[in-house]
């Protein structure tokens, strides 16, 4: 994947209700190629409905977005075939196997079975999944069914890679291992990542930050400047300054 440098998806002044309440309130940022950009919040922040708007399922009631350089409003589906995603809530089929879930989603992106079936097994074995091909997902934990999902989104080569709490519910070394992951992978193809959390030990010092909240950014920038902005001597202390409270975040 070329990584040309300009922002891979740029959001202008995005505003959003539901009903009477104010989802997301004039939001704008932008998202690089060749790394990893968090977005930080707590649960009900605006990560979500961001997700959703990005990914086409909502319609941005006010401002616009563009994902390559294409423009939501006027080329849809253009817009979207860069997009791989990986949402908060599992979506593959319990009863059919590894397999069956990839190549599924590999038709639908009009891959013949023969490219699919390679890109299936080298995408798998980069994740650690290769010998659970032909295992029914049902039979899957977690983890493993999460990487599957991991694996679902890249089949097409994607140029950003959305993923929203990809990490909910894992252990530890589970959730390590593919932050790790996604960060090589920003690394070594080039592509962009959008990951959304609200656990600060998922967050490297070299990261692009973005941290929302109630709907609003409150602080963008590298990681490390960010804290340093916000005096802080830990990004939790960062985050709580930014946002004026103190959750209790996970670490």
């Amino acid at each position: 994947m070329a990584n040309t440098g300009q922002p891979v998806l740029t959001l202008h002044g995005i505003t959003h209700h539901y009903g009477a309440k104010l989802a997301l309130d004039d939001v704008s940022f932008d998202v690089a190629p060749g790394r990893l950009t968090a977005l930080l919040g707590l649960n009900g922040a605006g990560k979500t409905t961001i997700f959703s708007l990005v990914t086409g399922l909502f319609s941005a009631q006010a401002g616009r977005f563009e994902i390559t350089g294409r423009d939501m409003r006027t080329s849809p589906s253009q817009a979207l075939e860069p997009l791989g995603v990986v949402f908060q809530q599992p979506t593959l089929d319990l009863d059919l196997t590894v397999r069956q879930n990839l190549m599924y989603f590999a038709g639908l992106r009009g891959m013949s079975r023969t490219a699919a079936s390679e890109r299936i097994l080298s995408t798998l074995m980069g994740l650690g999944m290769a010998e659970r091909l032909d295992e029914r997902v049902r039979a899957l934990n977690g983890g493993h069914r999460r990487r599957v999902e991991i694996a679902r989104a890249l089949l097409h080569e994607p140029r950003i890679l959305l993923l929203d709490e990809p990490t909910v519910g894992l252990d530890i070394p589970t959730r390590r291992a593919i932050v790790s992951y996604v960060h090589e992978l920003t690394r070594t193809r080039g592509c962009a990542a959008l990951w959304a959390t609200h656990l600060i030990d998922e967050i490297e010092p070299g990261d692009r930050l973005i941290v929302i909240d109630r709907g609003q950014i409150k602080a963008s920038g590298e990681a490390k400047a960010v804290m340093a902005s916000a005096g802080a001597a830990s990004l939790a202390e960062a985050f709580d300054k930014l946002t004026a409270q103190s959750p209790e975040l996970a670490t």
